[in-house]
């Protein structure tokens, strides 16, 4: 069943807002302060050991009301319990959105195209455990009979960010094996990670939904290149694993059946942490998933709840759309005090903009929806931007993560009665409070601490309020049409590249790139042409010489 969608730009409360956010949009913050003594308290949700405080926004009682009732009208109750019922959300794709599903403990069918897919996902959880158990434990040898010592994740988007971020984030829990993430076609990143490892006791874990991506697999055969003037194609077995719906192509690859880790089509690449793309890096590296996967559990029975005033997620949804008018018309900046955060905001990065970022709604209007997001760590990075926030254009709002605990143990005192934890608070509320009296909206979310519970619970949050937004805004947020036309593109290119190559290596002679766009049938590309030529030109690989004009298109190029 598809999720019934209602344009709000349709109903009686977007007029009524639209009404509502020319009347208020003068008002100063710190006035609603001076009239409302209450207003801290009033203006934010507790949920167990997490706070969210969205008091510091252009909002008031009429606010929040006109605010729900829109998500009346839109239906926004309905449409959160359709993220744990199997409905078809992605109705681009046709497809059902279940990563609630993958941390879920309910023991009740859940039917997918007719399968119960419940089963299917203990049993890759308990595949995880084994395999990452025997390669920890040594027991899984490298094909010389060493133990592994270390850990490349292959992957880009989604099957990057977010492994990564864990990474960083939970490093302190980190075993004995070192991990490393290959993500950039660029040729340097590659080899940068290659330097530091052995392929006689290293493990790749190759991360492509479809198996098609062309970053991930060009680096993939990179480092399968690399590996075979050490290991034959049987040793892959021991040295190469993949995360994968397309089974076939792994193989092709050389990867073992017991090697291949699914994925589904019903979790998209930018929501697939709680699967085995985050799930399996994470556990090698010696991140306590069990405590993750219940951390965002947790966070997902307090965003089932109906009652938008208690639901953590639609909350910040609507203040989403409030900061933007209902059309995204203001950026988000992330700013978590936190070092271990450091790339929490380009994890939001990929998770919101991918996903809101839409030229037509759901009825085929255009709309061109998003919200750009950008930032960094507090208070490190706050010196670079915080200026601009601050006195600069008004085109944006602040998220800020507070983290509770400074660390484990006690910390360091900078001065008497003050430890560098209390500098940091200093330097987010200090901020904060500069902003407000600029009158900059900003949120608060305050976390107890960063553990693989917390970040679960984080991760578990934003994806759901990525989705409530989406559904007020009346888009799908859970396909890419932007990232596959690049894609198309890319591929254009290097079909470009292909036809001059041969092209300049069947005809000698030296031409210009005009000339050489007319030979190969694409004289209306000429620039494409030129950048392709430079690029082979600066480069050793392909054979082609360049010889300079007067003005740089006056360039010959010819093959050696």
């Amino acid at each position: 069943m598809s999720l019934p969608t209602i344009n709000p730009t349709q109903t009686s409360a977007w007029q009524k807002l639209q009404t509502h956010f020319d009347a208020t949009k003068d008002l100063r913050m710190q006035d609603l302060f001076a009239q409302d003594a209450e207003r801290a308290a009033r203006f934010h949700i507790q949920w167990q050991d997490f706070l969210l405080d969205y008091s510091k926004n252009r909002i008031t009682a009429e606010t929040m009301a006109l605010l729900q009732a829109l998500a009346t009208e839109v239906g926004l109750s309905d449409a959160i319990e359709k993220y744990f019922t199997g409905d078809i959300i992605n109705q681009t794709e046709n497809r059902a959105v279940l990563h609630t599903a993958l941390r879920s403990k309910e023991s009740s069918p859940l039917f997918v195209e007719g399968e119960d897919i419940r089963p299917e996902i203990a049993a890759v959880k308990a595949k995880i455990k084994i395999f990452s158990q025997g390669i920890i434990s040594g027991a899984h040898k490298g094909f010389t009979g060493k133990a592994i010592t270390d850990v490349v994740n292959i992957g880009i988007g989604g099957s990057d960010l977010g492994p990564a971020m864990l990474a960083d984030a939970l490093a302190f829990y980190q075993n004995h094996l070192n991990v490393h993430f290959v993500s950039n076609v660029d040729g340097d990143h590659v080899q940068e990670v290659l330097k530091k490892v052995n392929p006689e006791t290293t493990l790749f874990v190759i991360v492509s939904k479809t198996f098609t991506t062309q970053e991930t697999l060009s680096n993939a055969q990179t480092i399968r290149t690399w590996f075979l003037k050490a290991g034959t194609e049987k040793d892959i077995a021991a040295h190469f694993v993949a995360v994968s719906t397309n089974l076939q192509k792994v193989q092709d690859f050389g990867i073992a059946p017991e090697n291949i880790f699914p994925m589904w089509d019903w979790v998209g690449g930018r929501t697939s942490e709680m699967s085995a793309v985050g799930l399996l890096p994470a556990m090698l590296q010696g991140i306590d998933i069990d405590a993750m996967l219940a951390g965002a559990r947790e966070m997902d029975t307090f965003t089932r709840s109906r009652e938008l005033t208690k639901n953590p997620a639609a909350l910040l949804a609507l203040m989403w759309f409030h900061a933007g008018n209902g059309g995204g018309t203001k950026d988000m900046v992330i700013l978590p005090y936190k070092d271990r955060l450091l790339l929490l905001s380009r994890y939001l990065q990929q998770l919101v903009m991918e996903s809101l970022g839409k030229a037509k709604d759901l009825d085929g209007k255009t709309v061109h929806q998003g919200i750009a997001v950008y930032g960094n760590k507090g208070s490190t990075d706050q010196h670079a931007y915080v200026q601009q926030l601050r006195d600069g254009l008004h085109n944006f709002f602040v998220t800020f993560i507070e983290v509770l605990k400074d660390r484990d143990g006690s910390s360091r005192l900078v001065e008497k009665d003050a430890t560098s934890g209390d500098y940091l608070l200093g330097f987010l509320l200090g901020t904060r409070q500069a902003l407000f009296e600029s009158d900059r909206q900003s949120i608060t979310l305050t976390i107890p601490d960063v553990s693989p519970r917390t970040l679960g619970a984080l991760i578990a949050l934003f994806e759901r309020v990525v989705g409530l937004y989406a559904h007020l805004i009346h888009i799908n947020a859970y396909h890419q049409p932007g990232v596959e036309a690049g894609k198309k593109a890319a591929a254009t290119v290097l079909e470009i590249q292909r036809q001059l190559l041969s092209r300049l290596r069947s005809a000698p002679g030296a031409r210009t790139a005009e000339q050489l766009a007319q030979e190969i049938g694409t004289p209306d590309d000429v620039e494409t042409a030129f950048k392709v030529l430079e690029h082979m030109a600066a480069n050793p690989d392909h054979g082609v010489n360049k010889i300079p004009g007067a003005a740089a298109f006056d360039a010959r190029y010819q093959s050696t």
